[in-house]
């Protein structure tokens, strides 16, 4: 597959929240949104196969995102896959490679999409998923800023998740 061409993508419904500090189902203009905090670390969870025309090169995470209030300021994002192999973790506890992080800027319009790319090497940053496996995908918005600045007030709208061969 070349480069550039989308693998996975997931919508709000997709989620399968963590059992705590889980971002919020919520609606703008009647279309699905989830809403990540400003002042707590909130996550979302995600579940796909790596696709079979995944070539090996890396993937980036594209989160697309508005803000609900803000006009100004820095939404910090992180993403960690969890490979779920045969015969691999038992998937009662959770498994996460490192996180990596990436930060955007609220548009200057509330309510206009942002889009934050998140890159991974192919290997330990994405939990040496290979093609055909079950993965987990965690997003989460670095509230207190320690992976970079988030200093945006108000809520984070995530409208949707891709992940993009590299």
């Amino acid at each position: 597959m070349a480069s550039g061409n989308s693998l996975v993508t997931f919508g709000p419904l997709d989620n399968e929240p963590p059992s705590s500090n889980f971002a919020t189902i919520d609606t703008r203009n009647s279309q699905p949104c989830l809403d990540f905090d400003a002042a707590t670390d909130e996550s979302a969870v995600f579940s796909a196969v790596l696709p079979r025309h995944y070539g090996g090169g890396g993937v980036t995470v594209r989160i697309y995102w508005a803000a609900t209030s803000a006009t100004s300021g820095s939404v910090r994002w992180q993403a960690a896959f969890e490979r779920q192999a045969s015969g691999g973790d038992d998937i009662d506890s959770d498994s996460f490679a490192t996180a990596n992080s990436a930060g955007g800027t609220a548009d200057g319009t509330s309510g206009k999409l942002t889009y934050t790319d998140i890159t991974f090497t192919d290997g330990a940053q994405m939990d040496s998923l290979a093609v055909g496996e079950r993965f987990r995908l965690k997003v989460n918005r670095d509230a207190d800023g320690t992976s970079g600045t988030d200093d945006a007030t108000g809520d984070a709208e995530l409208l949707a998740v891709e992940l993009i061969e590299t």
